[in-house]
Order: C-alpha cells, then structure tokens, then sequence
C-alpha cells in the first residue's frame, strides 16, 4: 500500500512537507561541499577558483552529474580529489541514505519523519523496510567500487610506473563510474583507453550497475542467494531492466550506424562497435567518453542528447526523466493505438496514477529544457543550438557530457546549469511536489464533461 506523505512540522503558519525538507537537505549538502571545495590545500599550488566556479563544482558533484568549469586534473591537489571523491559518494547514495547510515553507526533510532525522507529521496512507495533497504544500498555500493577499484588498479600497473599511482586512477575511475560521477582526473576522461576493451568493459559494467537502479540490484541478488523459495521479480524490475537493455542495443546501433559515414569512418569494426557500445551506455548519465564526443556528428548529437534526457533509472544515481517515465509513456502510445484504456505488461496493469505522472514529468521536463534553451541561447551567443541543448540535456540527465561549452559559460549561464543539474538529481516528481506544497483533499467534484481533442 502507498504510504501518504504527511506534512512535516510548521514554521509559524507555513507547513513543511517531506519533500520541500528533503530539498533543503540537498541545499545543505551543496553549501556544505562548496566549503569543502575551498578548505586550504584543494587545490594545486598556485592555483585559484573562483567561488562560483567551486560552488558549480560542488552542485556537479552532489549531483553526480560532472560537468566542470575548470579542468579537475590541473586544478585540485589530491587532497582535493579525495574531497570530490567523498561528495560523489553523498550524491550517488543519497542525502538521507548517508545520514541514515551515520545515525545507525552512532545507535540512534530512525524515526517517522527520517523514514518518509528516506522514503520519497528513492522513490519508494511505503515506509516499510526503507532501513534495511539504505544499508543494502550502502553495502552494495560500497562492494561494487571496491571490486572495480582493485580490478582497474591492477590493471592500470601497466599504465603507471607506481601503484600508487595505479591505485589513484583506479579507485578515482571505479568511484567516478559507479556513482556516474563523470569526473576523471586524466584530463581527458577516459579516451587514453580507447583501445583498451578491457578497462572499457569494466568501466561499462560498473556504470550499468550505478544506473540500473538499486531496488532491482536487491532483488537480483536476492533471487541468486535464494533466500526466499517464493521470490518473484516486480514489475518494476522487469520494465527497468527491459527498457534499459532496449535503449542500449537501440542507442549503440544507432551511433554505429550514424557515425559510420563520420568519426567512425576508417575505423575497424571492433573499435567502432565499443566506441558506439560505451557511449550509447554513458549517456545513461555516466557523462565519461573514450572518444571526443566534439568530433560527432551533429545528428548523433542530437540523438545523444535524447538518451540523456531519458537518463537512468528511478532510485539510482542517475538522473533525467528516468526509464520507467519513459517505458511508460511508450506503452501508453501503444495502448492508446490499440484502442485500449488500460496499460498491460508482463501479466500486470500499471495503475493511472503512474501514467499521470510519467506525463506530467515529460511535461515539465520539455517545458523546463525549452526555458533553458531560451535563456543561452541569450546568454551563449558563441555556441550553437545543438551545443546548448547537448550542455542542458548533459545537467538535466546528470550526465556530464559536453561541447566544449561548459568553460566558456556566463554567470547567467551556470546557474542556469546549475539548476538543472540540482533537479535531475533530486527528481522532478520531489522538485513538483515541493513546489506545490501540502497535499488538500477535495471535499467536492463538479460536473464532468467531455472536450474534443485532436
């Protein structure tokens, strides 16, 4: 059963919901990474960062979006790197989830109000097992950068004369590709790897594994221990993972395909086929390249910033409108041609109430990127239109892909960014909901009646 969202507490007559707190929370968390960006010895010797510019790195950060102003690897010392390293971690796992993992280390006690944070920061529906569900998220995280931080710094022996400096790139690229971060400290993402399947692949499970979703990593791995005999998957694992495995193979065949006749051209077919591969899987919302994206041509472009409008999946640490808003809304289209009222997949109805939102998300999402795209295109008179849109695509999906353009911003331009990458992570249904404030029941309906449409 759906939990109801109550209001929180008042502030004189104001009353606060769950949503409009969770919000404050990651305004917090902003200032609070912002601060931490300008500690003495952040940064390289001789180096100096505007406070706008930290404070944009911060947002980016928080956001797991990374999208920069300056350059991470001639900027911040590894002191600094260590500090970004710990705010990827507060976004990718949430707000809530990392102070619900620190109240139950101090042995302090969840209460009602922590639980309906919890509950609408990972867009569950009940207030039921969202404890347990934070310390499975936190242990599986945690397990799944472990592993390819080891993975990548063994391998990366070959690049690097130390470990030590094997290890630094290795643990920064498992993290920065877990959490879809999108950050790296090369300079130039991970394009010195392109011809490099393996860390390619490694990099690709791990961004998977961040996007997916982590209500169907639990499931997954409660169905490969076995531990419960009646087990099934749920509709919302079944529609996730479908979805997510379509707009993969559709994304990569459609890059191939399009940059065959540019970028590609040349190429064998293998290294064409992973270049296709891992973008079509970073544009969930990883935002790291093996390949200058600036090269692409204008219709892949195009195509590119559609999948990070759609972004990852809800409950994990991408953004966008997500692939469930997607799927639905897709289905819907099919339902609707079909002559049918009702949507039916996998032997299962999906209730209005979800379609109603995914279109309300789509709604807003479009009208949202439309304003973006007036503002720069004002703002940004040397970029193009297709550059803009990729850059607010990139902050709205917390992606982190870019032109070229994102040095080059106006102040005006990002906030505006800014802004984007803040609600693509926090969720436009939470960022809705916070702007509409506390629920009022009707106590009455008029009359209905019908309109033409179409």
């Amino acid at each position: 059963m759906e939990a109801t969202i109550l209001p929180l507490k008042k502030f004189g007559k104001k009353t606060i919901t769950p949503f409009q707190l969770l919000l404050t929370y990651y305004f917090f968390a902003i200032l609070i990474s912002y601060l931490l960006l300008r500690i003495p010895g952040v940064h390289l010797e001789g180096v100096r960062v505007s406070h706008l510019d930290s404070l944009f790195t911060a947002v980016s950060a928080v956001s797991v979006t990374g999208l920069t102003t300056v350059t991470v690897a001639e900027t911040y010392s590894d002191f600094g790197l260590v500090m970004i390293l710990i705010i990827l971690q507060f976004g990718a796992i949430g707000i809530m989830s990392i102070g619900t993992f620190l109240w139950l280390l101090f042995g302090k006690k969840i209460g009602m109000r922590e639980r309906q944070l919890i509950m609408i920061d990972h867009n569950q529906y009940n207030l039921s097992g969202v404890v347990a569900l934070i310390k499975q998220i936190a242990k599986l995280v945690f397990l799944i950068e472990l592993i390819g931080a080891i993975i990548l710094t063994v391998h990366f022996k070959r690049y690097f004369d130390s470990w030590e400096e094997a290890a630094i790139n290795g643990v920064f690229a498992a993290i920065s590709a877990t959490t879809n971060g999108g950050f790296d400290i090369t300079g130039m993402s991970l394009q010195p790897f392109h011809h490099d399947y393996f860390v390619q692949f490694v990099c690709m499970m791990l961004i998977f594994l961040g996007a997916i979703g982590f209500p169907v990593l639990i499931e997954v791995k409660t169905y490969l221990l076995k531990k419960d005999p009646t087990f099934r998957f749920s509709l919302f694992t079944k529609i996730t993972t479908a979805t997510y495995a379509g707009l993969f193979a559709f994304g990569t065949l459609v890059i191939l395909i399009l940059e065959s006749f540019y970028s590609f051209k040349g190429m064998q077919w293998h290294e064409a086929l992973f270049s296709a591969m891992f973008h079509s899987v970073s544009t969930r919302s990883a935002g790291l390249t093996t390949y200058d994206v600036t090269t692409f041509s204008e219709a892949t472009d195009l195509f590119m910033s559609g999948l990070m409008f759609i972004g990852a999946s809800p409950s994990s640490v991408g953004g966008g409108i997500r692939t469930t808003t997607f799927a639905i809304i897709i289905l819907f289209m099919i339902a609707y041609s079909r002559g049918h009222s009702d949507i039916q997949v996998f032997k299962r109805e999906i209730h209005s109430i979800d379609v109603f939102r995914s279109f309300a998300v789509l709604i807003f999402a479009i009208f949202m990127v439309l304003v973006a795209m007036m503002i720069l295109l004002i703002t940004e008179q040397h970029a193009t239109m297709t550059q803009i849109l990729f850059e607010i695509t990139s902050a709205f999906g917390t992606c982190g892909m870019s032109l070229g353009i994102t040095q080059d911003l106006s102040t005006v331009g990002k906030f505006v960014i800014m802004a984007l990458m803040f609600i693509g992570r926090v969720g436009l249904i939470s960022f809705l909901y916070s702007i509409g404030g506390t629920a009022k029941k009707k106590k009455y309906h008029y009359p209905k009646e019908r309109i033409i449409i179409g």
